[in-house]
């Protein structure tokens, strides 16, 4: 084989060496939740990549077999090709400078196995490396369909490896596992923190501080929650004297539209949306108020009034029917542990 194929051919298998390197450092860097976030959100091609990615986080013994299966070929590849066309290149070179024989076949196979190896160790293995462990989301996402395409090409034989060392590993007492336990539930952070107060690892202030905070996180949105019959609203059809007078006597600039009974929620009102635009009834003015479930923890109420950009929340029963609301200062005040705010 000449030395210009020969180098053709080793320029591709670096280059799949490095894409396979990248990859599985990619899939086991690359942090779950926010694959799950760019599934959700994002371009057509963007989801599509992320929910690759997040399939082959749930198979990451599979991804793993196949990023070295194609580590593998690729380094046998290069040592086949490549080694061999540039020891044979070097050899007349070596033999016109006056290089005895005996020293020829030596010099040039080092100086090949040298440079291949070079080659080898640093655009298709540290390099992609550096990029994956630095930048893993975006590795994942550029890297995941033709990865997860080359995997499902190549899958029979991947299952027949992995079964084997799976064999292997129960055979030592090892539990194979198909992805990284790198998640802890709240139930077990707060045993981890008991243990830390415990041994002396933490401080009293500390530990109490941690066990509030890990607490709170469970803590249902019903425990904050203003019963809707006490909430200041003003029907759909007030003036605007009315809603003035209303936000005057309660000091409170949101109120709740309601059509007839307290539970019967039309949106919420800003009394500014009345002073800038005088004549228009509450229901003309009122916006959109986020649905709350009654068991919904505290971490997802604040999450959902963010998302819709709203400053209060309506919780209801499994009927639909408005039973009481909550504010976004009373959960982040929750959160943070301070005093919560009396504004609604």
């Amino acid at each position: 084989m000449n030395l210009l194929l020969a180098s053709l051919i080793g320029i591709v298998l670096l280059i799949g060496n490095a894409f396979f390197v990248a990859a599985e450092f990619a899939f086991v860097s690359a942090r779950r939740h926010r694959l799950e976030e760019n599934a959700s959100g994002g371009g057509r091609l963007m989801r599509t990549a992320a929910r690759a990615a997040v399939r082959g986080g749930k198979q990451l013994s599979l991804m793993l077999a196949a990023a070295q299966l194609g580590i593998t070929l690729c380094t046998l590849g290069l040592g086949m090709v490549t080694e061999p066309a540039i020891h044979h290149a070097l050899e007349p070179v070596f033999a016109a400078v006056g290089l005895p024989d005996t020293f020829q076949v030596a010099v040039s196979l080092g100086i090949a196995l040298v440079l291949v190896t070079f080659l080898h160790m640093v655009v298709g293995e540290m390099a992609p490396k550096s990029w994956a462990l630095t930048h893993p989301e975006s590795a994942v996402l550029l890297l995941a369909l033709p990865f997860r395409a080359f995997t499902w090409s190549v899958r029979p034989v991947i299952g027949l490896l992995n079964g084997l060392t799976n064999v292997l590993l129960r055979m030592f007492g090892v539990r194979p596992r198909d992805e990284l336990a790198t998640t802890r539930t709240p139930h077990q952070l707060a045993m981890l923190v008991g243990e830390s107060g415990r041994m002396g690892l933490l401080d009293r202030d500390e530990h109490d501080l941690l066990t509030r905070a890990l607490r709170v996180q469970q803590q249902p949105v019903e425990r904050l929650m203003l019963p809707i019959a006490k909430a200041t609203a003003v029907p759909a059809g007030a003036d605007d004297a009315h809603v003035r007078d209303v936000a005057a006597r309660s000091g409170r600039v949101r109120l709740l539209v309601t059509s007839g009974e307290p539970h019967d929620v039309v949106g919420v009102l800003h009394v500014r949306d009345v002073l800038t635009r005088p004549g228009h009834t509450p229901a003309e003015l009122a916006r959109p108020v986020p649905r709350l479930q009654p068991a919904t923890n505290i971490p997802e109420a604040v999450a959902a009034l963010q998302d819709a950009h709203a400053h209060l929340g309506l919780v209801t029963d499994g009927d639909d029917k408005v039973i009481g609301m909550v504010s976004l200062t009373d959960l982040l005040g929750e959160l943070l542990d301070t005093s919560a705010a009396t504004s609604r």
